[in-house]
């Protein structure tokens, strides 16, 4: 029995993502070497005024997987890390106090 090759989607953050019966789940907000991580519809997205509620005094910031650098987020994340150039890919959201 031959084994099939893995297939591979091209995700980005903001996406929409469907199931199999063509119901929207909900959005990409994050994207590791496990997978992707989605913001389930209905959940609503959390404005930074929001999100500051949620954690405090935290501000809520870019981090990047690679390197570890922080910045804050403007209208979006940057296309890659200023740091060490990795890809908008490896950036995530990051609660900072």
């Amino acid at each position: 029995m031959a084994s099939e090759e893995p297939v591979f989607a091209d995700v980005s953050i903001g996406q929409p993502v469907y199931d199999e019966g063509g119901d929207r789940l909900g959005t990409v907000r994050g994207v590791d070497d496990d997978g992707f991580y989605v913001t389930a519809s209905g959940s609503g997205a959390l404005s930074l005024t929001d999100a500051r509620d949620v954690f405090g005094t935290a501000y809520v910031m870019w981090r990047c997987w690679e390197c570890g650098e922080m910045g804050e987020i403007g209208s979006e994340l940057p296309a890659n890390c200023p740091n060490c150039n990795a890809p908008r890919e490896d950036l995530y959201y990051w609660a900072e106090d």
